[in-house]
């Protein structure tokens, strides 16, 4: 009798925890690099820990924003000094499922680089490596007691490193795959040049207790990087991207998620829906409706959804339907949208393979980055269904928007046509 009363304690215990366990919410710290009187990599125009702080605040807006049940903390709000093994604990001691930490590179003078590049802890492989982690851990002097809080590591010292070669964590795999997810999506989505996923001996990420990364979002001491890192629409586009990789990442790892996270877009909105018309199918008015047969009413409601399916745009010539969108009327001062269909570093030729055999494309240029769109219309719905008949052509395409000849932000453009159309 009492083994069998012990062992139904067991049980429910074992529920109570599986219980709590699949309700704690999913935790995820976000560290902005340096801070207060530690400025970073210095430009000739802005810091780096200010670069840091800002593409980290608005990553977290994203993540609180879109995933509402993910627990964001933050190892700082605004401009203060933190630790490299604070901002560590404070990810040990909210049990965090997830670390990431942003930072911003940097070259010696007369030295020129460009792209964004993400590190797991590790062995530095690479002399540039090392040159990075030294960079970064270097912080760490600014702190009273350094040796004695670090066990006698030396930031600038290359054997102090070479305890990192042994360090094999359980959380390895996981943290080189979450980097791997967000270097993807950043390359791809932000536009950024890819510099790589690579190893090398992070203090903050070696203080860790769960899966990280550290990212280095691109080189502040190259003047064109630089303005890039600092102007508002590209940053957003960046934590954008941060965000599609870490909804990658939980929605293979977090068992929690039933209904898996899409990355997203600008503009990426559903379709707006258009005003029904007032006259119905000629046929559903006639009396004889309700005798018809059963195989009769499946063929005419298949009839009728096949428009959803959006499989007519495909079977028009493709010049046909990019003057459709082009010949619209544009309404003074309303926004133009457009389908940004990829971006390359230079000006390419027509006929090349990145066209994939479309020859009705526009291109304007954006910092250093040559743009390349398809369409041009103030109806938002014509575009979008441009950007349906194209996905398979390209997948990552997506809707932008011009007011008055300037790039002009397109959630502001859509709520503008909704205005528009209500008028």
């Amino acid at each position: 009798m009492y083994k069998k009363i012990t062992l139904i304690w067991v049980v429910l215990w074992m529920l109570a925890l599986t219980s709590f366990a699949a309700n704690r919410n999913f935790t995820l710290v976000i560290d902005a690099g340096h801070g207060g009187h530690d400025a970073g990599a210095r430009g000739i125009i802005s810091m780096e820990k200010n670069i840091n702080l800002a593409v980290a605040l608005q990553f977290g807006k994203y993540v609180e924003k879109y995933m509402p049940e993910v627990k964001v903390i933050y190892t700082r709000k605004t401009d203060k000094f933190v630790s490299l093994i604070e901002r560590a604990n404070i990810a040990n001691r909210a049990n965090a499922d997830l670390f990431i930490s942003v930072h911003t590179n940097a070259l010696p003078a007369g030295k020129i680089a460009r792209g964004f590049e993400t590190y797991t802890l590790g062995m530095h492989r690479a002399k540039d490596n090392l040159d990075v982690a030294m960079r970064e851990n270097s912080v760490i002097s600014m702190e009273k007691d350094y040796k004695q809080a670090y066990q006698g590591f030396d930031p600038k010292s290359s054997e102090s490193y070479i305890i990192f070669e042994f360090i094999q964590g359980k959380n390895m795999e996981r943290s080189v795959e979450l980097a791997r997810m967000i270097q993807r999506k950043v390359c791809d989505n932000a536009n950024r040049p890819d510099k790589g996923v690579h190893q090398a001996g992070f203090l903050v990420l070696r203080e860790t207790s769960m899966p990280s990364c550290l990212i280095e979002l691109g080189f502040i001491t190259t003047p064109d990087e630089e303005r890039i890192l600092n102007n508002s629409d590209r940053v957003n586009d960046i934590a954008r991207a941060i965000y599609d990789g870490f909804a990658q990442y939980r929605n293979k790892y977090d068992k929690r998620v039933t209904v898996p996270y899409r990355p997203l877009q600008s503009g990426d909105v559903e379709e707006l829906k258009e005003e029904e018309s007032q006259a119905q199918d000629e046929p559903q008015k006639n009396t004889g409706v309700q005798k018809r047969t059963e195989p009769q009413k499946k063929a005419e409601v298949q009839k009728r959804s096949e428009p959803q399916k959006r499989t007519e745009p495909q079977k028009r010539t493709e010049p046909q339907k990019r003057a459709e969108v082009q010949k619209k009327s544009e309404p003074k001062d309303a926004p133009v949208f457009k389908l940004q269909i990829f971006v390359s570093d230079r000006i390419l030729r027509k006929g090349d393979a990145h066209f994939k055999g479309e020859t009705d494309y526009e291109s304007f240029r954006e910092g250093n980055l040559v743009k390349y769109t398809m369409g041009s219309s103030t109806n938002y719905n014509e575009v979008y269904r441009l950007r349906k008949s194209l996905q398979e052509k390209f997948p990552e395409a997506f809707i932008i928007a011009f007011k008055s000849g300037q790039k002009y932000d397109v959630n502001q453009a859509i709520r503008e046509f909704k205005q528009n159309k209500n008028k």
